[in-house]
This record gives C-alpha cells, structure tokens and sequence, in this order.
C-alpha cells in the first residue's frame, strides 16, 4: 500500500463527512468506546485544569473527557464535525468547541494536558515537526500530553507507530515518556513535560 507523501487536505476529510455523520463510528463502535475508557484510564492526574483536544472529529470523547477538565477547548478542520461536537456538548458550559486546522490555527495559551488522538498520522513530517513545536510552546511545565494512535495499515502519511514515535523524540526536549500501552489495535504513549525548559 503506498502511502500519501504529504499532509491530507481538508477536502479528503470533508468528503468523508458528506457521505456520512459518523464515518468512523465514534458512538458506536467498540473500539472506539474501549480506547475512550483506556485514554481516560491512563491520564495520571484526576483532573486538569485547562486541556486541548484537537482533531475533536464530532466530539463523542470531548464530551467524556470534559468530564476531568475544568476548562476544555477543542478543534476540528471540517464545520459538519465541529457542528455535531458543538451540539453534543451543547450543556457543558466549560467545553469551547472551535473550527480549525492543526498545526496552522493552533491556540494561544497555556494547558495542563493536551490530547493528540488518531491524527498525527494523517501529517507529514513537515506539518507534525510544526506539532511539535506548538505543543512544546504550550504545554504547562509538569503537563501532561497524551497521543492515542491506530497501529493498523492505512495509506496515510505516516503509520501510527511511526507518528507517534517522531513525536516522542522530537519532544524529548521538553517531555518525557511516562508510560506506553499497547493493544493489537492502538497504541496509547503519555508523556509528562518537564518542570524547567
């Protein structure tokens, strides 16, 4: 299978979304539901004060997730994605849904947790480089960042394991791996950023 050599664009994925609400089954699939309750097992603090999830897709995790938040903002490319997580967490008062693409209409300020679940591999290495380095500009010293990854074939840019594995050493820098979780499908990696950088 060969794989697509630059960053997917938003028409690929607004495609998708015009055939179908849910193309990959967030509300009803089991994987999904396992590697939600698997992502929520594995964060290390009860709770955060202000955390980004981009990527949100229609926002069934973002719901689950603001559970643990004081303060969630998350983003998506696609306005059909960002309207459906925008109503489904239409009474959470503390969840601000914004569209927008990842890395370029990266947020201002400061979190103590940031998600990066199922789309550093739909980057290239340019792109996911610029990830990085958002990341690293915006994570809170002792925050916690968490990368959930498919570890199956896919056409795109890169496979799981090797986005996932780029980003760890190119945030070496300013975090550290806490701890890794393996399933046949997913990988799930925590790291922690360091107190001085």
């Amino acid at each position: 299978m060969s794989r697509a050599t630059e960053t997917l664009p938003s028409d690929y994925f607004a495609g998708i979304y015009a055939s179908d609400t849910d193309p990959w089954q967030f509300t009803t699939s089991t994987y999904e539901r396992d590697k939600y309750a698997a992502t929520l097992a594995c964060l290390p603090r009860p709770r955060y004060r202000a955390a980004f999830e981009p990527a949100c897709a229609i926002g069934v995790f973002t719901r689950a997730l603001s559970e643990r938040c004081d303060r969630l903002l998350a983003s998506d490319l696609i306005p059909a994605a960002v309207e459906a997580a925008r109503a489904r967490n239409a009474d959470q008062p503390t969840v601000e849904i914004r569209q927008g693409a990842v890395p370029a209409n990266w947020p201002e300020g400061l979190f103590d947790l940031i998600v990066l679940s199922e789309f550093l591999y739909f980057l290239d290495p340019r792109d996911l480089a610029e990830v990085v380095r958002r990341v690293g500009g915006a994570i809170e010293p002792g925050g916690d960042l968490v990368l959930v990854h498919w570890i199956g074939e896919t056409d795109y840019p890169q496979s799981g394991d090797q986005a996932a594995e780029s980003f760890i050493a190119q945030a070496a820098s300013f975090a550290g791996l806490m701890h890794q979780d393996r399933t046949d499908k997913y990988r799930l990696d925590v790291l922690r950023a360091g107190a001085s950088r």
